[in-house]
């Protein structure tokens, strides 16, 4: 079955969509097939993305970005590094 990528603004409406239709009784199964999510997406979506809210969600693409570029920059002074030592030892 192929997967469908949500944003992460579409999780967090998602849930708060969730939360709502649970708080008018139904059960999560219900909901989840509603929402048209298994349950385990539901709850792991539930751990990760609970209690974000709008700013908070902009800050943590923010953060990923610059976690993605700074693995990036790591990964080239490794490289860097590694010719520099073969370079060293006379292995070029």
């Amino acid at each position: 079955m192929k997967r469908k990528r949500h944003s992460p603004e579409q999780i967090v409406r998602k849930l708060r969509e969730g939360d709502a239709e649970l708080a008018t009784g139904k059960g999560i199964e219900e909901v989840c097939r509603k929402l048209g999510i298994a349950e385990n997406t539901y709850y792991r979506w539930k751990q990760q993305y609970g209690g974000v809210q709008g700013n908070e969600l902009k800050r943590l693409r923010e953060l990923e970005k610059e976690n993605t570029r700074l693995k990036k920059a790591v990964a080239d002074l490794t490289l860097d590094k590694q010719i520099l030592q073969e370079a060293l030892r006379g292995n070029y």
